[in-house]
């Protein structure tokens, strides 16, 4: 049995597969119906309207609708489009065992324990016919899929087949008088629509279960007395044709298989089983461990079943329907009905080739598994599960591929799997003695070889080698040399596939593909949730593969994406070009074009075809928001720039690759704030100086326009945002500008003018206008402010700009491989598109002239933009048609002239790169400002999961590496990597590890903090302090073995005190709980303490105790105390007094979890002892223990690492190289 899907919930009563959708109803016997995704997994919905169990349930095969039937005498059909209920039909006076909606016809039958059996009619929502007969509860009744027919069984030990042709024909025509007279008989007589026209009688008990065979006269019915019996009909008369024993308590459900001769039973013995009906033989039997079946379904098109049980259901097939294949150049030879075939891809001829044996054994799923071919010999290896794993050689005579019908003895042996690995010899796997035998083609044995892991299937790997999978790796094994070649964890890998250069290997599991190379080195995982069927290499060397309903695409770097969907499982056999080559589950070829378009331009991208790249941006439809998603993504906004019209989208890309015109002309189009904003951001990054005053002239945004003239040390146009500031009445924006002009007279009139006079005194006074500051001294007369004694005023006088200019100057930028490119493809195909015939991606304002004047036509630009605005004062600034840089054209030849321009030197590596380069120590990486991999080190060596106490860390760690040093006023900031260890032997061009803000003797001043602060009593001081230390450690570095040492000592300490503080707090958080309090003062007096703290500890639980009347336990502490020779004599004079009053009375009046003579450790997370034996896991960094149950959550002590994960181990020094 191939189990598809499992679930588990209430029991499960009734089940119903949908005709087109992986879909699937259950009705349980607590009245909830769920609606079940079987591919997926998934629960879709839920319907609870029942009261009581839901014995039947059946999907419509066309419409929305299900109907179901309860223990509540009701029929509910409903639909499941707008999940509810459409109406009820209430006429059963007892429970309703099954419903189902007949194939043609909008009729319901449906089943009851008021012994009748009634016919709906759903779109009228009337009962059309009740069918009596039986005299005990009805337990099934089905319409037979083509005739007119109705069969049920009951417990009164009979099946019968009911004739409904007379409904029928009064459905069809009901206009006849015989039949009008027969509907007012109906009301007196019961109907004479239905008619009995057979009684089965052969049962010794109640029969649960009757059905149709799809297409022959066959009856199958189950019953309590345990047997299936088989009965044939005719046009007159039926009877019993077998009995089919085996099953040991009620058979509950039985069904004729749509497609196979077999009939599949299940019962309340637990047990489902399967029978041969030519044979009339049982073939196979699956057995649950406590759960009885009571229901069966099959699916209506494809090879399904379902059963239900005590505690769930389970979706499952028979056999395997994967052809058995194996593709050699243009030929695919694949195994159909018995007979090997041959498949030409070129002339798609199918020939069948030579007969194979039918398995002699009856069970199921002894078809052909794998097929191995060898061309040079022309021989065959069929693989099946036959006599629990054998194979059968076959060699195929060349004259007989055209006939087919030479029946050969095959050579047959036992083995898991077999393959040719060369050109006349094959290995076969013995799984008992984990070997592999090669044989030659007489198949006799040539060499045994053990191999390196206990495999269970080898897979072909080139010649000579083989793949052998376990259950979690896969290894290459060459059997010459007896060497591993390559070994690779992955999940439990069913199928592989070379590409056709033996370069790549694609390891397909359930749910996984992983690609790797032919030594097995990982290139990609690709993770799907619908399961993996197949996959193929096309010629690009893309990995072409399939789901259940998808065909989809790998490419190497481990992007993938959809083709195209499917309706049914397909095996892709071979890709060539834009065709798919495929057999199906019936075993017939398919051939299908695709589209390969979308992943051949993504692998050129990958590859730096440009020229491809070019010529399908051209000639190709793609577009769409996921493909220029995925080029912003990869790093290419320039050439998603081709695909866009919409000037938004152009916007945007424009921006991130740096092509200020293409933003320019989209911002204009669009003209929003907002955008001009951000186009001002990027074009002050570049210093294209005019496009950002551009920019903020459009947006009207003066303060900072103001600010970059004051930056760029444009004094004439300072003065002219303050003469603008001032017709607009911006006192503020005044004030701003005649600061910035450093203009004292300008400043002291806005402030008189604004009513503030004593400012202006103030700022006159300070600046040595003394004649200005008398004439404000008298018009405030004895108001006049006081000027600080003995101060040296500093004048608020901006600098004077060094460079006054436009533009920074920018390396000139060779132009990148798409630029030309599509500039040319412009020109050449007079393109009608706009963005290709001036799709210059270069910045043209970028190159420098000839004669070193930067973008010279700008500034006349702007000289003409200043005389437009001075005849015209009063209207502000009118700058709407000013026109723009971006369509002026710049000289085309300063492109080719090399000679002057400069060419940037190429960089050298950052220091910070240097660092990470050997280094496996988490710090480092963190001090270079590689926080992922020093997360990612940090998770494999010690675990760690949570990184937020660490945050502040990395970031001290990358600010205290590196120092800042300003070149000059307008270039920016030139960072530096700050080295360890320098001293002035070493050479300039070795590089250091970086300089660390963390070392370990500051880590020793906090441990010393620590224990005065415990000592003191500020435990939650003292907590933060050890806490302080174990989030530090993980990114501490050390020179010498000893010290590493040091570290994991100091580990220890800081965990022992974590944990004792943290169950302290605990205590006294808890008020209402004394026997709590009691158990965690005395858990504080096991961890591993200094001993002044110790003592405290111990005192702080003698005292505990002894309050709460525990006064052995409290006499316990007090001998520990004195053993420890306490200097302080108070403590030994209370500790005595204890023992005294404990020997007068020894008793505890309340009982703790707490046994001091075995001995424990303290869960970190639950405070409760693991002693002894118990199991436990641990942190993998502060090595804290925990009970079992905290597996997998976050360590309560150090607060980072996930408890019981696999760690390598703290590494913080470079002595520790593995």
């Amino acid at each position: 049995m191939l189990t598809k899907f499992e679930t588990k919930s209430n029991r499960v009563k009734g089940l119903s597969f949908h005709s087109k959708r992986p879909w699937i109803l259950a009705s349980l016997h607590s009245g909830v119906i769920q609606l079940w995704d079987y591919r997926m997994g998934t629960l879709i919905d839920r319907f609870d309207e029942h009261d009581g169990p839901v014995r039947g349930v059946h999907f419509h095969k066309s419409q929305p609708l299900f109907v179901s039937g309860g223990d509540d005498y009701k029929i509910k059909v409903w639909n499941y489009k707008i999940h509810r209920c459409l109406f009820t039909l209430l006429g059963h006076l007892d429970y309703i065992r099954t419903v189902q909606f007949h194939n043609e016809y909008p009729w319901i039958v449906s089943a009851s324990d008021d012994q009748t059996i009634r016919i709906w009619n759903w779109q009228s929502r009337t009962c059309i016919s009740v069918l009596t007969g039986h005299n005990h509860y009805v337990m099934c009744a089905s319409f037979h899929p083509k005739e007119d027919l109705v069969v049920s069984a009951s417990l009164d030990q009979t099946v019968r087949v009911w004739d409904i042709g007379a409904l029928r024909k009064k459905t069809v025509s009901p206009a006849d008088d015989i039949l009008r007279l027969s509907q007012m008989n109906t009301d007196l007589f019961g109907g004479v629509d239905a008619v009995v026209k057979y009684v089965l009688e052969g049962h010794d008990r109640g029969v649960n279960w009757a059905a149709f065979h799809p297409s022959l006269p066959l009856i199958v019915s189950g019953a309590d007395d345990r047997q299936v019996k088989l009965w044939r009909m005719n046009d007159t008369k039926a009877w019993e044709v077998d009995t089919l024993r085996g099953h040991m308590n009620n058979v509950s459900c039985v069904m004729f298989h749509a497609r196979q001769d077999i009939i599949v039973s299940n019962s309340e013995d637990k047990s489902i089983r399967v029978w041969d009906v030519t044979k009339r033989t049982g073939v196979q039997t699956f057995r649950r461990e406590h759960d009885r079946f009571w229901i069966l379904a099959s699916h209506p098109e494809m090879n399904l079943l379902a059963a239900g049980h005590d505690s769930g259901m389970i979706v499952f097939k028979l056999e395997r329907e994967r052809p058995a294949f194996s593709v050699s150049g243009d030929h695919l030879y694949f195994v159909k009905d018995r007979f090997l075939r041959l498949y030409e891809f070129s002339t798609h001829k199918d020939n069948q080739v030579i007969p194979i044996r039918r398995p002699g054994s009856i069970s199921l799923n002894q078809g052909p598994r794998t097929l191995s071919y060898s061309p040079t010999e022309n021989a065959v290896l069929v693989c099946s599960d036959v006599d629990g794993g054998s194979y059968e050689l076959y060699i195929i005579p060349k004259d007989s591929i055209a006939r087919g019908d030479t029946v050969q003895e095959a050579k047959r042996g036992v083995g898991g799997s077999a393959i040719f690995i060369a050109r006349n010899r094959f290995a076969v796997l013995d799984k008992s003695n984990n070997q592999v035998l090669v044989k030659n083609l007489k198949n006799e044995i040539v060499k045994k070889s053990g191999l390196p892991i206990a495999a269970d299937a080898i897979f072909y790997a080139g010649t000579g080698n083989l793949l052998c999978r376990a259950e979690d790796r896969v290894v290459i094994f060459d059997l010459q040399q007896r060497l591993v070649l390559g070994d690779l964890q992955t999940p439990f890998v069913k199928y592989v596939v070379w590409s056709n250069d033996m370069e790549s290997v694609a390891l397909l599991s359930k749910h996984a593909i992983i690609i790797a190379s032919k030594k097995l080195v990982h290139r990609c995982t690709l993770h799907e949730t619908i399961r993996v069927k197949s996959g193929a290499w096309d010629d690009n060397g893309v990995f072409i593969y399939t789901t259940l309903n998808h065909i989809k695409y790998c490419l190497p770097n481990g992007d993938s994406g959809i083709i195209r969907t499917l309706d049914v499982p397909i095996y892709i056999t071979k890709v060539s070009g834009n065709t798919i080559y495929c057999l199906d589950r019936d075993g017939k070829n398919r051939a299908i074009a695709i589209d390969a378009t979308e992943y051949v331009f993504k692998l050129s991208l990958l590859k730096k075809r440009y020229d491809q790249v070019m010529s399908m941006i051209r000639n190709s439809q793609l577009c769409g928001q996921a493909m220029i998603a995925y080029l912003q993504q990869k790093g290419f906004p320039e050439v998603a720039l081709h695909f866009v019209k919409d000037e938004r989208t152009r916007f945007n890309l424009a921006l991130e690759s740096g092509n200020i015109q293409i933003a320019v002309a989209s911002a204009k189009e669009i003209d929003e704030k907002d955008h001009w904003y951000r186009l001002g951001v990027e074009a002050l990054r570049q210093g294209n100086a005019s496009i950002v005053e551009y920019a903020y002239q459009r947006t009207k945004n003066f303060e900072r326009l103001s600010f970059l003239y004051l930056v760029t040390g444009n004094i004439d146009k300072l003065s002219k945002m303050l003469r603008i500031a001032e017709i607009k009445n911006d006192v503020m924006g005044q004030f701003h500008n005649a600061l910035y002009l450093g203009d004292v007279k300008e400043r002291i009139k806005i402030l008189e003018n604004a009513g503030h006079v004593p400012l202006a005194y103030v700022t006159a006074a300070v600046h040595g206008l003394q004649d200005v500051a008398e004439r404000l001294a008298i018009e405030l007369g004895d108001n006049v402010p006081t000027l600080p004694e003995g101060k040296v005023p500093s004048l608020l006088m901006p600098p004077s700009p060094i460079l006054y200019g436009g533009d920074w100057p920018l390396l000139r930028v060779m132009k990148g491989i798409f630029e030309g490119g599509l500039d040319n493809a412009g020109r050449g195909a007079q393109e009608e598109d706009e963005e290709a015939a001036d799709g210059d991606w270069g910045e043209d304002l970028d190159i420098v002239d000839v004669d070193g004047m930067q973008n010279g036509e700008i500034r006349v630009v702007v000289e003409d933009g200043e005389v437009h605005e001075e005849n015209e004062e009063e209207g502000g600034w009118d700058l709407e048609d000013l026109e723009l840089p971006p369509e002026i054209d710049t000289p085309k030849a300063t492109v080719g002239t090399h000679s002057a321009v400069f060419v940037a030197p190429t960089p050298g590596m950052p220091v910070s790169q240097i660092w990470i380069q050997k280094s496996s120590l988490a710090g480092e990486h963190a001090a270079a400002g590689n926080f992922d991999t020093a997360m990612r080190l940090l998770s494999r060596q010690l675990g760690i999961k949570n990184f937020t106490p660490l945050k502040p860390m990395f970031l001290d760690l990358h600010t205290g590496s590196h120092t800042y040093l300003r070149a000059f006023s307008s270039a920016p900031v030139i960072s530096l990597a700050l080295e360890g260890g320098w001293n002035e032997s070493v050479s300039p061009n070795v590089r250091g590890p970086p300089a660390l803000v963390f070392n370990f003797s500051q880590l020793e001043e906090k441990l010393k903090a620590g224990y005065k602060a415990t000592t003191s009593g500020k435990f939650t001081e003292a907590l933060r302090l050890f806490l302080n230390i174990l989030h530090t450690i993980p990114l501490i570095v050390v020179e010498s073995r000893r010290e590493v040492d040091e570290v994991k000592e100091l580990i220890i300490i800081a965990k022992e005190y974590v944990l004792g503080l943290k169950m302290e707090l605990k205590r006294r958080e808890l008020k209402d709980n004394p026997v709590r309090q009691q158990e965690l003062a005395a858990y504080f007096t096991h961890c591993n303490l200094q001993m002044p703290h110790l003592r405290l500890a111990l005192l702080n639980a003698m005292t505990v105790c002894y309050k709460s009347g525990n006064l052995n336990t409290a006499a316990n502490f007090a001998r520990r105390l004195l053993e420890t020779n306490p200097t302080i004599e108070n403590q030994a004079k209370t500790a005595r007094q204890v023992l005294q009053a404990a020997e007068r009375n020894m008793r505890d009046s309340s009982q703790l979890n707490y046994d001091f003579r075995n001995p424990f450790v303290v869960c970190g997370a639950t405070y409760v002892p693991i002693y002894r034996g118990q199991k436990d896991v641990s942190c993998p960094y502060c090595s804290s223990r925990f009970v079992p149950a905290q597996e997998g959550q976050l360590c309560n002590v150090c607060e980072l690492a996930v408890v019981g994960a696999d760690a390598s181990g703290l590494l913080c020094s470079p002595s520790q190289k593995r």
